[in-house]
């Protein structure tokens, strides 16, 4: 019996879906990896993009891999299975290069299922110069420490320039002989290639890092790699069209990189800094590439605050007006409340009525200034009263618990502003409302991230967080309000791991040995093969996530430049606790250290 036929979804690993890429021979084949299963991963646009970039190069062939599901992991393990790519199910093992996607700490695990699955020894030190090169990036590379153990190197930034720049290097070295140590030498020098076997860290008793040690002729600083020409770099224009649905089963158009805004909290907003933007008719250019490619009945306006696009309005009713008769409708998933408007809220609804998602983030006016939010109660209620004024019915609400300076008066106000929106929806005259008000409201817990002012926090520990869930949970029980909270054990280990440094690998390959796999999913979660993983390496994660820094203290990840001043960070975090706010940056530039590289004009627009 095939083991297609001992799975649920046997589509997710067979290949030949549309758009799929066949190449005849090429110089360098590499595994395009994901660290979880094929739905989510075919959803992830940096996947897609260095599809189709690494593709475009003739002489490299890019393959898909994703983390077989555990009903598959199981079928492999008893057969021995090897883990083989979509397109020529070639085993990953004799692939060249092996890179894989790293855009949350609770699948690092499935990184070592999918090495162990693909024949290749877990830690790089282990490796042969026969052995794949295992390459790291995304978004968790803001510190990689955790996992630099398994890792040849780390792509650290925009990925689509270092990439090709890394194949160049490598197809030279195939050339004369592959030797890795050679190979990597070379490598650290390319802009954004982080070689963390070339890099010592030294601890001080108290388990704090003394020092960062960068070995003789490599960068001391490992500066993030930026795409400069984002209007003309490459993007998805052709993606791969899935058997099965996917997370996100839809055209995803990526208009905007980076965000002015500045929340304290967030550290997409401050990694993937200078702002820069796709005009508005390459947009619809690639929208028509990719409808006519896929067929795909949906367009989503990506980017960390889609209401910030400068050309939104433009861009936004040329799309409608193109598409809506092939009856394509456009999303905003990232929609800020106060860059919305009636007008837009209407043109989203032509097509298709969908509900529309905000995250204020906090219940007071009071912490949304420590993150630096920047909205008000008032704009909160305006908005969704147009939003509801236009057909809108259903409201999705994302906020933190746990951020710094939080009291239980924040928790209130977290009930009365969903009790507020929830009587706009009926102060609106009946006959524009349709039928009953759904509003879902999501607490994740407030993580410290590296690259944030508030990288310096403690988090709160878990049973604080569960307090304030389940107190939140009561005040919540409104007719037509949902409450929805994330897992207070599994948002404990992602602060550890957010922050933590190298001597975590040891608890990922005991935990791994133990069963963990699949994390990030609550049904395959177990919090104790962590524990016993830590108590086993004489660990305390506390020391990790519930401890405060000193700004003065040397992080793991000091070595790694995102281009953000420290300075900048400090500053950012002074006036969190004074309650003051800083200004959008391309209103008012706040000096945080890519100034010269921005490209915005500092005036009001």
């Amino acid at each position: 019996m095939s083991l297609l036929d001992r799975v649920e979804k046997p589509a997710r690993y067979v290949g030949g879906e549309l758009n799929s890429i066949i190449k005849e021979e090429a110089d360098i084949d590499f595994a395009l990896c994901f660290a979880d299963v094929y739905e989510v991963g075919m959803s992830h646009l940096g996947l897609n993009i260095l599809y189709e970039v690494l593709n475009d190069l003739k002489d490299v062939y890019a393959q898909r891999v994703f983390c077989p599901w555990v009903d598959m992991l199981e079928q492999m393990h008893k057969s021995g299975e090897v883990l083989c790519s979509l397109e020529t199910g070639k085993p990953l093992c004799d692939f060249d290069i092996v890179g894989i996607n790293l855009s949350y700490e609770m699948c690092y695990s499935n990184v070592l299922a999918m090495l162990e699955l693909g024949k290749i020894p877990l830690l790089s030190c282990e490796r042969k110069d026969s052995d794949p090169l295992v390459v790291g990036g995304g978004a968790c590379v803001v510190n990689p420490e955790p996992i630099a153990d398994f890792f040849d190197l780390f792509v650290i930034g925009e990925g689509e320039q270092a990439v090709r720049e890394l194949c160049a290097l490598y197809a030279e070295h195939k050339k004369c002989g592959f030797v890795r140590d050679v190979f990597l030498k070379e490598a650290a020098h390319l802009g954004g290639v982080y070689v963390p076997s070339f890099y010592q860290t030294e601890y001080n008793e108290d388990g704090t890092v003394r020092a960062i040690t960068a070995a003789q002729g490599v960068p001391e600083v490992v500066k993030k790699c930026v795409v400069e020409d984002f209007d003309g770099e490459r993007t998805v224009a052709k993606p791969v069209l899935p058997y099965i649905n996917t997370v996100h089963d839809r055209c995803v158009l990526e208009i905007m990189r980076g965000c002015p805004r500045g929340c304290r909290f967030c550290q997409a907003g401050f990694a993937m800094r200078p702002v820069r933007e796709r005009k508005a008719e390459t947009v619809r250019k690639t929208a028509r590439d990719v409808i006519a490619a896929t067929g795909y009945d949906e367009i989503s306006l990506s980017s960390l605050s889609s209401g910030d696009y400068s050309h939104i309005d433009e861009l936004v009713s040329g799309l409608i007006d193109e598409f809506s008769q092939q009856r394509v409708s456009v999303s905003m998933p990232s929609l800020r409340v106060d860059s919305f408007e009636k007008d837009f809220a209407n043109q989203l609804q032509q097509v298709r009525k969908t509900g529309l998602t905000f995250a204020p983030e906090a219940g007071t006016q009071r912490l949304r200034d420590v993150i630096n939010k920047n909205i008000k109660h008032e704009d909160i209620i305006n908005t969704v009263t147009r939003a509801f004024s236009s057909g809108v019915n259903t409201v999705k609400l994302y906020f933190m618990i746990g951020l710094p300076t939080e009291t239980y008066e924040d928790l209130d106000g977290i009930a009365s502003l969903v009790r507020d929106i929830r009587e706009a929806y009926y102060a609106v005259p009946k006959e524009a409302r349709r039928g009953m008000v759904g509003i879902t409201v999501s607490a994740s817990c407030f993580v410290p991230k590296p690259c944030t002012p508030f990288m310096w926090e403690a988090m709160d520990d878990m049973e604080t967080l569960r307090q304030k869930q389940q107190y939140l949970r009561e005040r919540l029980k409104i007719k037509g309000v949902k409450f929805n909270y994330h897992d207070a054990r599994l948002s404990f280990l992602e602060g550890v791991l957010a922050r933590g440094d190298r001597k975590l690998a040891a608890v990922l390959m005991d935990a791994y040995k133990n069963g963990a796999v699949f994390d990030a999913w609550h049904e395959h979660f177990s919090f104790e093969r962590y524990m016993d993983a830590f108590e086993k390496n004489g660990i305390d994660p506390a020391f990790y996530a519930c401890r405060t820094r000193d700004t003065s203290e040397i992080l793991p990840f000091a070595h790694i430049d995102f281009g953000i001043d420290t300075a900048f960070l400090k500053r950012e975090r002074d006036k969190a606790y004074a309650g003051q706010v800083t200004p959008e940056c391309r209103i008012e530039c706040g000096g945080c250290g890519l100034q010269k590289s921005c490209g915005f004009v500092q005036e009001k627009r």
